[in-house]
């Protein structure tokens, strides 16, 4: 049996303990944006039929447009980036991974659960989350040294300029998106891979036909295809990301990093400051390594006013 590891979520917990109907709570323990791109219409097709080449090359071609990649780099859909990183572990011989943390746990587990060693001492895989999670850590590119790197960006949308989609044609890089951070849809379960053929091609196989399905297909490639409402979702988040530092900071709070998707602060007593938001039926998320840290994600635009009493 798999040990718990800690995530954000949980918000069915929090309503056990503290009381409330769900919907009388604001979940601010993700990174999700609080203001969803609009789904519109589906054609009944994409439920009713398995999902065809055409949709899926769409997909890709959407992908390779929003993300500028490369030529000579593959792209692979898949049922969101947490499937991805379950099985990158398997395209390369078990040996060592530098995975520096604090930082998201299901890359360790993920390369733990397939026999690799987890240490900073001569890896043949290092993994970066870019901007990291917790912190929003950036990664330089001098920093990135080990033969093969996988550079998760499953929160660099909000910072495109940031990215290094660039080096996915040097043979030893493979980069992963996720769709539902960044579009606010994280129940439709859709990321991508991003690297060499050879990587792309192995992971495919290891996904299996039919990994996203109809809805998710159009959804993401309407989306993709969407450029204006991403820039101006990153005007949003930037404006939403500077009022809630200026709410926390007047509190006492202080800022320790983060991106425009989450933020992330250091308080007396990171348990206490959680309890005391979720009497308002707001919640947070803590860290079992620090007693001090709180993460925060964005209110939607309607629900700041709950927030601010809760605070």
């Amino acid at each position: 049996m798999s040990r718990h590891r800690d995530h954000g979520g949980g918000l069915d917990a929090a309503v056990a303990r503290f009381g409330g109907e769900k919907s009388d709570w604001i979940d601010l323990s993700t990174g999700i944006n609080p203001t969803a791109y609009s789904i519109g219409e589906m054609p009944p097709s994409a439920w009713e039929t398995l999902p065809d080449a055409a949709a899926q090359d769409s997909l890709i071609q959407a992908a390779r447009t929003f993300w500028n990649v490369p030529r000579g780099a593959s792209i692979l859909a898949a049922p969101g980036a947490s499937a991805l990183i379950a099985r990158l572990p398997a395209l390369w011989p078990k040996a060592r991974v530098e995975i520096r943390t604090p930082t998201y746990n299901e890359h360790a587990a993920a390369f733990e659960a397939h026999g690799w060693t987890v240490g900073d001492t001569d890896p043949s895989v290092q993994v970066a989350v870019h901007p990291n999670n917790p912190d929003g850590r950036l990664w330089r590119a001098d920093e990135l040294t080990a033969p093969i790197t996988v550079i998760d960006e499953s929160f660099c949308d909000v910072m495109p300029e940031k990215s290094h989609i660039a080096r996915v044609t040097d043979g030893r890089t493979i980069v992963l998106k996720s769709f539902g951070k960044f579009w606010g849809l994280a129940g439709l379960r859709l990321g991508f891979a991003i690297g060499a053929p050879e990587w792309i091609n192995r992971l495919s196989t290891l996904t299996g036909p039919w990994a996203v399905s109809g809805p998710a297909l159009a959804i993401g490639t309407r989306a993709l295809n969407d450029p204006e409402w991403a820039l101006q979702t990153c005007i949003n988040l930037a404006q939403s990301s500077a009022k809630m530092d200026r709410l926390m900071q007047n509190k006492g709070a202080k800022l320790i990093g983060g991106t425009d998707l989450f933020r992330l602060y250091e308080v007396d007593n990171a348990r206490a400051f959680q309890d005391h938001l979720a009497k308002g039926r707001v919640w947070s998320r803590i860290f079992p390594y620090s007693e001090r840290w709180v993460r925060l994600g964005l209110p939607a635009p309607d629900r700041w006013d709950q927030f601010e009493a809760a605070l």
